[in-house]
């Protein structure tokens, strides 16, 4: 076996599971979990038409390049979203079944395995992908941990000089996952002159860009490098149509920007296996092609957001994230207690379940920034996300009067 394998982490809903595993929840209640970043709005019916309009798909074998009725609908959506001049649909976008593949396998495409002492920049917390991706390509993640005082952006700054040269690969995401923060403009111009002294590559997980609270839209990684003037180079974008579109089960989503990079990615997912059901790849030309979905899903998100996030800081340390549906939370505002014991207590006596932060982090630097704090997906619709939030604070209070 490879034993690569033996590094990698059971998966935080695992640790979830067994944090669980003693506990029968409080019966007065009905269970609502906050713990899992599934989407819960509903599939547009335009999505689920286009789907069963072209099921005949199903009797074709895909190609891994895709179509380029759908390369040329992700290249248009870019030059929209993002206001990027020409995307060339033939070199630089590629379809990927869902972000969370594509992340892993540009890992095994851009690391030499050969050279034992590559590493792969994280964000610290992060999604879990980045990390085991990094195990299984033989190079080592190295963490960097979230700044509080920069609405938790990850500060690239505190790396030190003699790391950058061994870094391959360095995984962003922005908006981020759990804390909600989005990259500036100076952030990106940093990372950019970084890349290009050093040579490694960016990998930009955007798959949170269509769900924020602001007037202004975030910022993206190919934005960044046309407002600053440069092309694509070491630069790759994912995107997925899961959270834009209430499609996670579609597996569906792109990557984007460097074409000599995305030429070797090509050859690694034709040997991979990682083509697109042209079933899907039609309903996702038909998602791709439409705004008033992804607005209105938005709509839901800022009226969630607005009424839950005051509530919750009657007793947590939280503030509304720039992007994103998660909050991330800080539980020892009234009463000392552990991430975990807040998550386990919450599920026993209230029945609803959010993710401990810890689960979501690393210990570098001497501190694990998950600590005492909770990941809540604000998923369901505006009245269960409401009843979650009331219950989290009658615990709350109960653990500060007690």
């Amino acid at each position: 076996m490879n034993p690569l394998l033996d590094k990698l982490q059971p998966y935080p809903f695992e640790k979830l599971k067994n944090l669980f595993s003693d506990v029968t929840p409080n019966p007065d209640y009905r269970h609502i979990s906050l713990g899992i970043g599934e989407p819960k709005h509903p599939t547009p019916a335009f999505i689920k038409q286009a789907l069963t309009d072209n099921l005949a798909g199903l009797a074709t074998y895909p190609t891994t390049i895709g179509s380029e009725a759908l390369r040329s609908a992700i290249a248009g959506w870019l030059e929209r979203r993002y206001g990027l001049p020409k995307i060339d649909p033939a070199t630089q976008v590629l379809p990927v079944n869902g972000s969370r593949e594509a992340l892993f396998s540009l890992t095994q495409t851009v690391v030499d395995p050969s050279q034992k002492d590559a590493l792969v920049i994280c964000p610290n917390p992060f999604y879990q992908i980045y990390e085991g991706s990094a195990y299984l390509s033989g190079a080592q993640p190295y963490f960097v941990n979230s700044d509080p005082a920069r609405n938790f952006a990850p500060d690239f700054s505190q790396v030190p000089a003699d790391v950058w040269p061994r870094v391959k690969l360095l995984f962003l995401c922005s908006p981020g996952n759990p804390t909600g923060a989005v990259l500036s403009l100076d952030d990106w111009k940093k990372l950019f002159e970084l890349s290009d002294r050093y040579g490694f590559v960016i990998a930009s997980d955007e798959c949170y860009s269509e769900i924020y609270f602001k007037e202004e839209a975030p910022l993206g990684g190919l934005e960044a490098a046309h407002k600053l003037g440069r092309g694509y180079d070491r630069l790759i974008a994912f995107s997925s149509l899961s959270k834009r579109s209430n499609v996670p089960g579609m597996r569906s989503g792109f990557v984007a920007g460097d074409a000599a990079i995305l030429k070797k990615f090509l050859l690694y997912r034709t040997y991979h296996g990682g083509a697109m059901s042209p079933s899907i790849q039609n309903a996702s030309i038909a998602a791709w092609n439409d705004e008033t979905h992804v607005q209105e899903n938005r709509a839901k998100y800022i009226k969630k957001f607005s009424q839950v996030t005051p509530l919750l800081q009657e007793v947590l340390d939280v503030s509304l994230p720039d992007a994103g549906f998660y909050l991330w939370a800080k539980v020892d505002k009234l009463a000392s207690i552990t991430d975990t014991e807040y998550a386990k207590r919450l599920y026993a006596e209230y029945n609803v379940t959010v993710l401990p932060g810890s689960y979501l982090a690393r210990e570098a630097d001497g501190v694990n920034p998950g600590q005492q704090r909770i990941r809540m997906a604000l998923v369901a619709e505006v009245e269960e996300c409401l009843e979650a939030a009331q219950r989290i604070v009658a615990f709350t209070r109960k653990l500060a009067a007690a």
